[in-house]
């Protein structure tokens, strides 16, 4: 059996970016592993397991690049328009709520929202196959 465990992103802020994903979605440090030039945090909700880890590389003065292959990581929650709500009031800039539409009939409603090293996350409203 696979079973995807984390995903992992550099950033330049530890404080910032554990702030932002605790307020975002509620994930909070599971475990931080300092080492001599950089520090792993790894974030977890207590709903999942899957964690963000976050890599932080000590000395490092210059924004990472995305590149052309970074997408987007995705969260799936109950109630978007709730949450859509919170994320505005939490000062987390989203992007406005969309709708995308196949033969007619809703397949995903969503919005995006920006860490503070400019990673997309897509939040989705549970539906179909997404939950």
């Amino acid at each position: 059996m696979t079973k995807a465990i984390h995903m992992m992103i550099r950033v330049m802020d530890e404080s910032r970016s554990v702030a932002f994903y605790g307020a975002a979605f509620g994930l909070e440090v599971a475990d931080r592993f300092p080492f001599d030039d950089f520090t792993l945090v790894y974030l977890r909700s207590q709903d999942a397991d899957f964690e963000v880890e976050l890599t932080v590389n000590l000395g490092r003065i210059e924004p990472y690049t995305h590149g052309e292959g970074y997408g987007h990581l995705a969260f799936v929650v109950d109630d978007l328009d709730k949450e859509h709500k919170r994320f505005e009031a939490e000062g987390l800039r989203p992007h406005p709520v969309k709708e995308f539409f196949r033969g007619g009939r809703l397949m995903a409603r969503f919005f995006f929202v920006q860490d503070p090293d400019g990673y997309k996350l897509e939040v989705l409203q549970k539906h179909g196959r997404y939950r």
